[in-house]
Parts: structure tokens; C-alpha cells; sequence
């Protein structure tokens, strides 16, 4: 009834599919388990409890560098008596106060930039500090992490010679297209 050819066909079909499913692993060799050597973490670390009940000692006494808060300066006359002089402590506390108010002498001139522009396009203005560093001028965007819609300065500098930058103005006017302010650097509001 099964004609010779079917008998064939099933008995190759039968072949392969012993062969697919053993061979792989007669071909394969002997295998070889990895296993990693590793310690497990403990959960939590042993510590000693005596140092819980442990009672915390009080600071130690150090001498203060800072003035006392309101300082009384005493003079003896020459008669042997002591005379208080509130008013002269308050005119060295109020000269105090006028010299730390007053910046120190050589640092009004410290720091000098160039703004070549503001701009709202940033792309524009990182295209413009790029051309800029590639050129060798010490270009950067102010401030440093603006996002899009707000304005961007491009500046050059800070150096501390006005001179220097002055004339680099003339070069930047011809290499940007664009008049820059010489402008005092300030650090603390860049």
C-alpha cells in the first residue's frame, strides 16, 4: 500500500531529525561548568552595640580667634582713676566698618572682558564661540547653562590686561562683524 517512495521519504525524515537532535551533542565535547567564586554580602554589618549606650562627651573649651562682642576700653588718668570710653570703641568699630566696606586697593581693576553680543538663537551664539576657539580667542557663553528662549552672551576673556583685549577688538570687528564692549569682569555676577 505505502508506495517504496514514501517508505524512503519517512525513513530519511526520521535519519535527520535523530541526526539534528543527537549529533550537536556528540560534536560538542565534554562541558565545562564556570562558576564564579563569589561571597555573598551580608545584609547588615556586625557592629558593636556597646557604642550605642556609649555617652557623648562634651566639647572641649577652645580659645576663640573672633573679638569679644562689644569691647569696653578702660584708661587710668593720672589721678588713679579708671574712665570707661564706650565712645572710643564705637569710633573704632565704626572705622571697622568703613574699611571693610571699601574694596581693597588693586582690585578694582582686576579683570577685563569683551562682549561681542547677546543673543536669543543659542545656536547661534555656539556657532559664533566655536568659529571663535577655533580662531584661538578664549571664547565662552554666558551663562553657562542657558536654555533655548533666554538670552546668551558671548564673551571673551577674562584677562587681567585691558590693553591686550583693546586690541583685540579690531580683529574681532573684522573676523565677527561685531563691535564688542570692553567691560570690567565681575565674578561674582558673570
Amino acid at each position: 500500500m505505502a508506495t517504496q517512495f514514501q517508505n524512503r521519504l519517512v525513513g530519511t525524515l526520521i535519519l535527520v531529525s535523530l541526526g539534528v537532535i543527537f549529533l550537536p551533542d556528540v560534536f560538542d565535547g565534554e562541558k565545562a561548568h564556570y562558576q564564579e567564586s563569589f561571597q555573598a554580602i551580608p545584609l547588615q554589618e556586625d557592629f558593636d552595640e556597646s557604642l550605642l549606650e556609649a555617652s557623648v562627651l562634651p566639647p572641649e573649651e577652645v580659645e576663640s580667634f573672633l573679638p569679644p562682642e562689644d569691647p569696653v576700653l578702660v584708661t587710668i588718668d593720672d589721678e588713679g582713676t579708671s574712665v570707661s570710653q564706650d565712645t572710643v570703641s564705637e569710633e573704632v568699630n565704626s572705622q571697622v566698618a568703613v574699611a571693610n566696606s571699601q574694596p581693597k586697593a588693586g582690585y578694582e581693576d582686576s579683570a577685563w572682558i569683551i562682549r561681542l553680543g547677546t543673543f536669543r538663537n543659542i545656536d547661534n551664539a555656539k556657532s559664533l564661540v566655536s568659529k571663535l576657539r577655533k580662531k584661538g580667542y578664549p571664547a565662552q557663553l554666558m551663562p553657562r547653562d542657558v536654555k533655548e528662549g533666554e538670552l546668551a552672551r558671548v564673551e571673551i576673556g577674562p584677562n587681567v590686561s585691558k590693553d591686550k583685549l583693546a586690541s583685540m577688538t579690531a580683529d574681532l570687528e573684522s573676523l565677527t562683524g561685531l563691535k564688542g564692549q570692553l567691560l570690567r569682569f565681575n565674578p561674582l555676577n558673570p
